[in-house]
């Protein structure tokens, strides 16, 4: 749990105010997770704390999650094998709470980590929480804007499909909501892109 909030912290996912009169905020609760290994045994207990039951209209308005087609994977498979690409793939830890939110949205403080000075006050989000029904579409909107800034073309049918040619090299990258496949004709950008992508 601490863990979880130090990413809250780390990331300026929200601020504590005052609840304003005409807004009623989000609950929040802990959620568990046992994270396993290739042999079935228990490598790390994960804490969550995703928002619940925000209100379409309210909390928020549009919701997407960029969710690449089988049929897209397996069409960028096939490619980069003829191609020799080396692809890799990569989950971005805590993606959600890197997307910004354009709603005005408040939460409970945490269960159990109520602040003793203010503890009538409420969080004020600036980024997203796993649990509401936008943080994939804000999640998405900030990894599109940094692949593009950094010369990427966006698939003109696939949104979940984006190109980089520098050089006569080529690099790929798909996003299926926070997992990323990437890989291209040159390690080097490869390797740059697995670092600073």
């Amino acid at each position: 749990m601490h863990e979880e909030l130090e990413n809250f912290e780390r990331n300026h996912v929200w601020d504590l105010v005052e609840p304003p009169p005409n807004r009623r905020p989000i609950g929040t609760k802990w959620v568990f997770k046992n994270k396993r290994g290739e042999d079935g045994m228990v490598v790390r207990n994960k804490a969550r704390l995703p928002g619940a039951s925000s209100k379409r209209g309210i909390d928020y308005d549009e919701t997407f999650a960029p969710v690449a087609r089988l049929e897209a994977i397996r069409i960028l498979l096939a490619f980069a094998a003829s191609k020799g690409f080396k692809l890799q793939q990569m989950d971005v830890k805590s993606a959600f709470l890197n997307g910004f939110i354009e709603e005005e949205v408040y939460v409970r403080q945490p269960p159990g980590f109520e602040s003793a000075r203010f503890p009538d006050r409420v969080y004020k989000l600036r980024k997203a929480l796993y649990g509401l029904k936008q943080a994939p579409r804000a999640w998405y909107a900030r990894l599109k804007s940094f692949l593009l800034k950094s010369g990427f073309v966006m698939g003109s049918v696939d949104k979940t499909l984006f190109l980089l040619s520098r050089g006569g090299n080529t690099t790929i990258v798909r996003i299926y909501v926070d997992d990323i496949i990437f890989g291209g004709s040159s390690h080097a950008l490869v390797s740059s892109f697995a670092l600073n992508g």
